[in-house]
């Protein structure tokens, strides 16, 4: 995970609240997917990712192929991982 993360080890050392919203937001998802749930939901998970993250964010998801609702405006990036949407 920490491979994926793309941190070095000093910013691991970092207090969190020195972190970008993106690598917060990486870490979030990185915590979520190391709880190995039944399901996720997540709302909207792309705020504050850059695209190579975001990248890696549609590749573990396909890897995994874990049971997700997810809440996300970008049609492209639910066209990769989803395989049901439901427009509101």
């Amino acid at each position: 995970m920490k491979k994926w993360m793309d941190f070095d080890r000093i910013q691991f050392e970092k207090d969190i609240f020195h972190y970008s919203g993106g690598q917060k937001k990486k870490l979030l998802i990185a915590k979520s997917l190391c709880e190995k749930a039944h399901m996720y939901i997540w709302d909207e998970p792309l705020n504050f990712i850059d695209i190579y993250s975001r990248m890696q964010i549609e590749e573990l998801i396909q890897q995994f192929n874990p049971t997700m609702i997810i809440v996300e405006h970008d049609k492209a990036f639910q066209q990769t991982v989803a395989t049901k949407t439901i427009s509101m």
